[in-house]
Parts: C-alpha cells; structure tokens; sequence
C-alpha cells in the first residue's frame, strides 16, 4: 500500500508507559506532520525521553501505538527504525571505537553501498568538526564531541525522520550553528525533525510546531504561534506547567 502525501512523519496514539507504580506517559497522542521541525518541551521528569524511546523502538509501550510513516514501530521494528535516525539521551555509544570508525559501522549497519560509506563518514566527520578527532577513541571525547558523533551516526543513514532528545546540550556555539543550518535544510528538502529540548529559545526559533507535555501528558500541541497564544514560549510554557516561585529566596541568601 503506497503511503498518502498526508501520511505523518510520526503518529503517537494513547502511548502509556508505567514502572512499577508510577504513570511515566498517561496517554499521549500527538501528531508530528511530514516536513515539520516539531519541538517537544516540559519540565524535568515530564515524560519527554520515555516518549521518544516508545515512538522509535527502544523501549515498548504498556498501551497505545506509534507510527513512522504510516509504518508500527512495534509490528515492523526493522522497517520503521530504517527511516529513523535516532539521537537518544543516555544510550551508550561503542566508545572504544573512534570516531570514524564508528560512524562507518554505524552506517554497515544500516546496509548503505560500501562505495557510499567513506565520502558519508567524511562529509560527517566534516560537518561535526569532528575530522582532527577521526582518530581517537569516543571514549576519550568530551561531552560535546560524544553529542556530534552520535548526531553524525543519526544522520549517516539519511533517516527520514529525526528523532533528537537535547541535541545540542554540550554542543559548542559555532558547532551548535552550522547543526541548526543542516537541520533546516533536512526539513526544506522534506525531512522531518521531532526535537525534545529544554531551550525554549532553541524551540522557538527553529521550530514550527511545539508539544508542551507534563506529568507524561500533552497540555498543548499545535504550532508554535498556537501554542504561545500571544505570549513568548517561555511564558507560556510556564502558565502550563506551573511551578514558578516568586519568593526572593532564604534571608541567609540575600546579600544585604
């Protein structure tokens, strides 16, 4: 059945997740369309990496169903992660590799032409600022190279949806900009980014659609223009998830 030009890039629908006796994700549904450059913000703890982790294979739902492209990501695993590029927070890398050498295997696994793969992992290597580094261990990376070398494995296989959970947490400035150019023209040559962040700066200016979500369930979804109502993201983004003191803090603190 060939997919409708309709057909999101991602369709989560009534996603729950529980550990034990604590709710993680309530009921999620949310719409990610085609060509989008989708933000999901919330508060620490709101659900937004045990979401990511459902919608791209790695960890199953107790309920619901999450689509890539029309594709189950738990019916056909194999068919969905093959147009999933997957940046996730916290999975381990195979660190004693070095850089080059793991964005090569990255892509082997992925079953790119092996003439294909050398001038990827260049332009990769390249693009991440990563080059004087090919060489050594990701072990031995810092906290910013190790994020780049992960996005560049993300990337290696020309997903059609990128999924990044705090994407440029550690990132450098200058890095953190040519990323940002790359990704708008991913998503202008039809590409589709869902991007879990906690700058609502970041959102802001890069986004086109925002999901607001706490207490593992969606407050307000839709464009970013929607979702503010008017007001900056940040402000909005606080009404929602409350939270905000106004106290001056503790006397002790104060320093007259």
């Amino acid at each position: 059945m060939s997919e409708s030009p309709h057909t999101p890039a991602l369709h989560l629908s009534g996603l729950v997740k529980r550990f034990g006796e604590k709710t993680a994700v309530a009921g999620i549904d949310l719409v990610v369309p085609s060509g989008s450059f989708y933000g999901l913000v919330g508060p620490n703890g709101a659900g937004k990496t045990t979401t990511l982790s459902m919608a791209t294979g790695l960890l199953r739902p107790d309920a619901g169903t999450a689509r890539v492209h029309g594709i189950d990501v738990w019916a056909d695993p194999a068919g969905a992660k093959a147009i999933i590029g997957n940046l996730a927070d916290g999975v381990r890398l195979f660190d004693r590799l070095t850089g080059e050498q793991l964005i090569t295997y990255t892509a082997m696994m992925f079953s790119l032409p092996r003439t294909e793969i050398a001038p990827r992992v260049h332009d990769l290597l390249e693009l991440m600022d990563l080059t004087a580094a090919a060489g050594t261990i990701v072990a031995d990376y810092s906290a910013g190279m190790t994020k780049k070398v992960a996005l560049a494995c993300a990337l290696v296989h020309a997903p059609r949806l990128l999924v990044l959970d705090e994407p440029f947490e550690s990132v450098d400035p200058v890095s953190a900009a040519n990323i940002e150019d790359v990704l708008r023209s991913y998503t202008s040559s039809g590409g589709s980014v869902i991007v879990s962040s906690h700058s609502m700066d970041l959102v802001q200016r890069m986004c086109d659609h925002v999901a607001v979500i706490a207490g593992g369930r969606v407050l307000a979804a839709g464009t970013v223009n929607e979702v503010r109502a008017g007001e900056s993201l940040q402000d909005r983004f606080v009404s929602l998830v409350g939270g905000r003191h106004t106290s001056e803090g503790p006397q002790w603190l104060r320093q007259s």
